[in-house]
């Protein structure tokens, strides 16, 4: 990311969010809202010493709230460009006019309480959408206490305390500071359910056996994973599926039913399909495998960059096979979990097409349009907008002079919709017209 951050021909624009796309294909014109930081950027070194000495603490949303972060802060700890953002809804200043301790410290004189946000547009060939996933939130299934009963975590939540920047210094413990005796892993949460997800998350699998070996790597603690299938099908999963069975960790296949608090420990029902049995195995821990999921603006991104939702709200691709990376309107591509869930090494290739599809069409220089496209007979139509208003790519404009409906062929996918519904006949669609229609069924008629 740092070389992202100092490659000349990459402008980055954080803590930025775009909010209006109009154009096609080669001509995208973007309106982008630069949020205000009340930090600036030309003037701040990213010494950290306003985030020292800011006295207001809240729950971090980086650290899943297990630690805390103060009211300026930077969103994650090797953030590019490394500046700090002013929380405004926990800022003393914002809420109640007094402290400003930031600005007394900031030797750079950086801190700017009066900046405003700013609206910049450019003009851009094409559009690579990569907004990612939601994990998801455990807390409507009941049986597995999550937010109700201690020490049951999520999976990213264990990451952030394994970590050795986390919160707890990479310290696996419970809630009263001890170390776990024994953990249970439980996968598919969320996942493979049709009260929730239908769908596979993919990585929950390995991430879960990840955690197995990080907790026989750096504690005592007995693991036990609950699973309904494994899924280790990448270049070198087995093996490491093969290693964390070597290193004691007990595999039970069967969904837990549900999990108790007794005598102090949590307790865990399930039924073992292989050894044909029900089980309550106590644990000091519990870690979820929760589900990747379609990011809850997902829809509203959709109709900013006029592209498709699948039935699991991830974005819809163009083609699963022959054109995984490519939407259905030229010139926008999806890639990594925003087009459904994938690992590390998947959401890289995907990356990767995407940029050498926009490459290959600058390096181009032309874009190859439908052939089936609409065309309009100005001399039939009567200008009642109908095409306009039906229209599933905004293709058909209305021309105020003329007073006649025109087709942006950059924009047409040839669906015939409006060929359909003009009342006048005017509309037609190029090389597949009625009359050669009409002549295909004659030839397979005669």
């Amino acid at each position: 990311m740092a070389q992202v951050g100092s490659d000349e021909n990459i402008e980055l624009l954080t803590y930025s969010e775009v909010v209006e796309t109009s154009g096609y294909v080669g001509n995208f014109k973007v309106k982008i809202r630069k949020k205000a930081r009340y930090v600036d950027e030309d003037k701040c070194t990213g010494c950290g010493v306003c985030q020292e000495k800011c006295p207001w603490k809240v729950d971090s949303e980086f650290d899943c709230g297990l630690g805390k972060r103060k009211a300026i802060y930077t969103p994650s700890p090797q953030a590019v460009p490394n500046i700090p953002v002013i929380d405004k809804e926990h800022c003393a200043y914002f809420l109640k006019g007094t402290c400003r301790a930031c600005e007394k410290f900031c030797e750079a004189r950086a801190i700017n309480f009066e900046q405003i946000d700013q609206f910049i547009e450019v003009e851009v060939g094409s559009i690579i959408v990569a907004t990612g996933y939601d994990a998801f939130d455990p807390s409507p299934i009941s049986q597995y206490g999550y937010g109700r009963l201690d020490n049951v975590i999520t999976g990213l939540e264990f990451e952030r305390m394994v970590n050795t920047a986390g919160p707890t210094g990479g310290k696996i413990m419970l809630k009263d500071g001890s170390e776990p005796k024994s953990i249970g892993i439980i996968h598919c949460v969320g996942s493979r359910d049709q009260n929730y997800h239908e769908y596979c998350s993919r990585v929950c699998c390995m991430y879960s056996m990840k955690f197995a070996h990080m907790v026989r790597e750096g504690t005592r603690a007995k693991v036990y994973e609950f699973y309904t299938d494994l899924k280790s099908s990448g270049k070198g999963y087995e093996e490491f599926y093969n290693r964390v069975q070597d290193e004691g960790v007990i595999f039970v296949r069967g969904r837990p039913a549900e999990l108790i608090h007794e005598n102090g420990n949590l307790i865990i029902q399930c039924e073992d399909t292989l050894a044909d049995c029900l089980r309550h195995i106590p644990v000091d821990m519990v870690i979820l495998s929760t589900a990747l999921q379609a990011r809850r603006d997902a829809g509203e991104v959709a109709k900013l960059f006029s592209i498709s939702n699948s039935k699991d709200g991830f974005f819809l691709e163009k083609h699963p096979k022959l054109a995984p990376v490519a939407t259905m309107t030229d010139g926008v591509f999806i890639v990594g979990c925003c087009q459904g869930p994938k690992d590390i090494p998947d959401t890289v290739a995907q990356a990767s097409a995407a940029a050498a599809v926009v490459l290959a069409r600058i390096a181009r220089g032309k874009i190859e349009l439908e052939a089936t496209t609409a065309a309009i007979d100005e001399a039939k139509c009567s200008g009642c907008k109908i095409c306009v208003n039906l229209c599933p790519y905004g293709a058909i404009s209305f021309d105020e002079e003329k007073a006649v409906c025109c087709t942006n062929e950059a924009l047409c996918k040839g669906c015939g919709t409006c060929a359909a519904a003009c009342p006048s006949g005017a509309i037609t669609s190029k090389h597949f017209t009625a009359e050669q229609i009409m002549a295909e069924i004659e030839g397979v008629l005669v």
